[in-house]
């Protein structure tokens, strides 16, 4: 018989650990951690950019001070009819803004709110780069209405297609009203050999692993664009208020120069804003943010305009779309986000 003294100095028995069965660090629980990481790293890849671009525009800034205080001088003795002008037209982009987001949905949404949270995506989009300010305002909209995730994201995604195409095609019709308005900047011979180099590099790109949702999120937009189209209102509003956004716009530019006696024709000026906009949409600057003040001042110069009147041109631009509207657009996004609209 055993004594239960032995039997409790006997050694202990070797516990091998059992194999995991739930989730390990290599499986599910690991691609929150891993979205995180990419989200940390494209943000901080933006901010890089932003700071760069915002670095330049100082640099650009300081370089042309003359030029700049001379333009701010002419915009204070602007003809005030034009800006009022400019103004109108600058208010009427929320409201297109609006007309092309619910254009891009199959679901009512709230019209009053709906132009708010326009006007309140306008002011956070100039505090974040390429245009995530106003994704996240638009998105978190859609979600209290009720839309889910995905089909929010198609829906703003419907939206930015609709307002590039459109943009493409005012240009291509513009184009020949305006010949040879438009002129590539010279590029060197380094910059020539650097095209086909990057283009070999991208295509060097491990792709595989973004193909398929790129591939998901595309055709989840075709299969949108084809359902709005089957409602002719749906589509209007989707089209028509994309080409008045970009035709407003156009306007509060047109109504700046003329207020500033910049002797450009409006459809020169139009075409001037449309290719500038979309080059400037390249870099993901806030709001385009020295990247659509140095396209604009540009185009403007070179078509013989002074310096000192492009600059007063761009200057009066930013300060009816961006500089004005800030604080009350602002303001409006709290009382939004305070009253669970967003």
């Amino acid at each position: 018989m055993t004594s239960p003294v032995k039997a409790s100095v006997e050694a202990p028995t070797t516990v091998t650990p059992a194999e995991p069965t739930g989730p390990t660090a290599d499986g599910p629980r690991a691609a929150p951690a891993e979205r995180t990481a990419a989200r940390r790293r494209r943000a901080r890849w933006h901010a890089g950019v932003c700071l760069a671009v915002l670095l330049g525009v100082l640099y650009l800034a300081r370089r042309h001070w003359a030029t700049l205080e001379s333009g701010a001088g002419r915009l204070a003795g602007a003809d005030p009819g034009w800006l009022l002008l400019g103004a109108t037209a600058a208010v009427g982009t929320w409201a297109a803004s609006a007309l092309a987001q619910q254009g891009a949905v199959l679901r009512r949404l709230p019209g009053p709110r709906l132009v708010a949270a326009q006007f309140a995506a306008s002011a956070a989009n100039h505090l974040l780069p390429a245009g995530l300010g106003a994704g996240a305002v638009n998105l978190r909209f859609l979600m209290r209405c009720g839309l889910p995730t995905a089909r929010s994201a198609s829906a703003l995604a419907v939206k930015a297609t609709a307002g590039g195409a459109v943009r493409l095609v005012l240009i291509a019709l513009l184009a020949p009203a305006c010949p040879g308005l438009l002129r590539l900047p010279h590029l060197t011979p380094a910059v020539l050999a650097a095209v086909p180099c990057a283009l070999l590099l991208v295509a060097a790109l491990p792709l595989t692993p973004w193909w398929p949702r790129c591939r998901r999120a595309l055709t989840a937009v075709l299969a949108d664009i084809r359902a709005l189209h089957t409602g002719p209102a749906r589509a209007a509003a989707l089209w028509g208020g994309s080409l008045a956004f970009a035709a407003l716009h156009a306007l509060v530019l047109i109504a700046v120069t003329r207020a500033v006696a910049v002797p450009l024709p409006p459809l020169q000026v139009a075409l001037l804003y449309l290719a500038a906009s979309s080059a400037a949409a390249l870099l993901p600057s806030p709001g385009g943010l020295g990247t659509l003040d140095a396209a604009l001042a540009y185009a403007l110069t070179a078509t013989g305009t002074p310096a000192a009147a492009a600059a007063s041109a761009v200057l009066g631009y930013r300060m009816l779309t961006v500089w004005l509207p800030l604080l009350p657009g602002l303001l409006v996004l709290g009382v939004l986000m305070r009253r669970k609209a967003l």
